[in-house]
């Protein structure tokens, strides 16, 4: 299994796979075709449908900038390989195309280039299962987090300090910060409202629930700006992991080493899921997103209060099981409605799993394994209509 470091990268909004992916791959391609007079980039599947209000275009232009570039949206191609797929064609002087790459952006950010990942992660962990984690951990007497230190690379917790400080930041800077969304729809900004509605006191359960909603919200609201975020696991789903750690590590007196190890585990859990199922919404809807999110903030939440492996795994399990069947409607394209709200709420749920999990994981019935392959395979049975697409749900029923 790759690194832990392909599940957070750090990027623009509002989307890891039809912004930061498409935008790496022409970065990628850009160099590699440096001899190409300009480009013809064509959009199919999800990237047509929804490219306009995820800015995928702009994206693509900007990156293969001073290169001329036109881009196309091919809204009749079906049964592609993958639903978020993009055609390059680099052409010459005369306009006679010299080279042609189909890229396919899997999820967060991840990219696929003529079957080829771009990506340089190397295959770090032995083990692909969250059975044969366990049972490492285990045999070894060691937690999690110690799990990740052990085989990921020395630079591994200077890395995560790293994107644990931009997560504080797309907090900080979104509970500042009100106005209009852009897009269109006239969303207005609600972090900041929530976070100074009356004097919180973190320490009482309804003001902490208050306040995990609040940075959600202020995440979510920075990338559907065009904001810095880290995908945890996508751009869609950026406010679940840092919300519930933040509000957390101000609860609790945290410090960033405790923050560091949580951030270790969830990784851990967000790479079982993209390595066994998906975590791309046109593949899967929006259960691979905000599903993988929730689960990654439960384990991470259990970790932060010292439960067991088994707990862990009951967290994680929990959080994924009552997302099965989510489905990926984006209102006209943007990452706003419903999925600016739906990181709130999933955060709240993340926090409902630790604490069920804490309890009852003796009685647990259902294997984390065998809920990520059920999403996975839930995901594949769903509906096109339903995975990106904004053809169907709130998409197709919404009335401005």
């Amino acid at each position: 299994m790759k690194s832990i470091r392909g599940v957070y990268k750090v990027g623009r909004g509002p989307s890891s796979s039809h912004t930061i992916g498409p935008s790496r791959a022409a970065s990628y391609l850009k160099q590699k075709y440096s001899e190409a007079e300009g480009f013809r980039v064509t959009l199919q599947g999800s990237l047509a449908l929804t490219g306009k209000g995820h800015g995928t275009e702009n994206a693509i232009v900007e990156e293969l900038k001073p290169y001329p570039c036109t881009v196309s949206y091919d809204l009749e191609t079906e049964k592609l390989h993958h639903p978020n797929t993009m055609i390059v064609e680099a052409y010459n002087e005369n306009g006679i195309v010299t080279d042609t790459a189909v890229v396919e952006s899997v999820g967060g950010g991840d990219v696929v280039i003529d079957g080829e990942s771009i990506d340089t992660w190397d295959d770090v962990y032995p083990h692909s299962t969250w059975a044969d984690i366990s049972s490492y951990c285990e045999k070894e007497h060691i937690g999690l987090y110690d799990y990740v230190f052990r085989f990921e690379d020395e630079n591994i917790e200077d890395f995560l300090r790293f994107i644990w400080d931009t997560m504080k930041d797309e907090i900080t800077d979104g509970v500042h910060t009100d106005g209009i969304l852009p897009g269109g729809l006239n969303v207005i900004r609600k972090a900041k409202r929530l976070w100074n509605s009356g004097n919180l006191d973190i320490g009482n359960p309804a003001d902490f629930n208050r306040t995990v909603c609040a940075f959600a919200y202020a995440a979510s609201e920075q990338n559907a700006s065009n904001g810095i975020v880290v995908t945890a696991p996508t751009c869609g789903s950026c406010g679940v992991v840092p919300a519930v750690l933040f509000a957390s590590q101000i609860a609790e007196n945290y410090q960033d080493s405790d923050i560091v190890r949580a951030l270790a585990v969830a990784g851990i859990i967000g790479n079982l899921i993209k390595t066994n199922a998906s975590v791309s919404g046109a593949e899967c809807g929006c259960q691979a997103e905000i599903g993988s999110a929730c689960s990654m903030a439960a384990a991470a939440v259990a970790e932060l209060e010292h439960l067991s492996l088994a707990q862990i795994e009951s967290a994680a399990e929990i959080a994924m099981e009552h997302h099965l069947g989510l489905t990926c409607d984006p209102v006209a394209g943007l990452v706003q409605i419903p999925c600016i709200e739906r990181n709130a709420v999933a955060a709240t749920e993340a926090l409902t799993a630790e604490s069920l999990a804490k309890y009852l994981t003796s009685t647990q019935k259902i294997s984390f394994d065998a809920v990520v392959k059920t999403m996975y395979e839930t995901g594949l049975d769903l509906s096109h209509m339903y995975k990106e697409t904004s053809m169907g749900g709130l998409a197709k029923l919404y009335i401005n």
